[in-house]
């Protein structure tokens, strides 16, 4: 299993995401009020292992997994469909090749 990295750099990403999807007055969310306020009630103890903590961050990091895939999957949902139906030289295009010019400049046409 992967490590989880540090609880504050997990906040502070998760946030980050918060930010994306919120816009420049996300700090007015209920979302960046409720994970401000879950951080501050479960900060580190004294404790050598607090199982809330963990579990926290654990919630925290799935969540930050979940916004991050989200946002990437729209990029590239916005990307690659929305564009309707191609032409045949916009589709070769995609895939990095070229369609044939033809002798004499514009078409078939004599």
């Amino acid at each position: 299993m992967a490590t989880l990295g540090s609880p504050a750099r997990t906040l502070c990403a998760l946030l980050r995401e918060v930010r994306f999807l919120q816009g420049p007055r996300y700090r007015d969310s209920a979302a960046y009020t409720y994970i401000r306020e879950q951080a501050l009630r479960h900060r580190l103890t004294s404790e050598k292992l607090c199982r809330a903590q963990h579990e926290l961050h654990f919630q925290a990091a799935t969540y930050l997994c979940l916004l991050r895939s989200v946002r990437e999957h729209l990029t590239l949902h916005q990307a690659y469909h929305a564009g309707g139906e191609r032409s045949a030289e916009e589709a070769a295009g995609l895939v990095g090749l070229r369609l044939p010019q033809q002798p004499g400049g514009k078409g078939w046409e004599g």
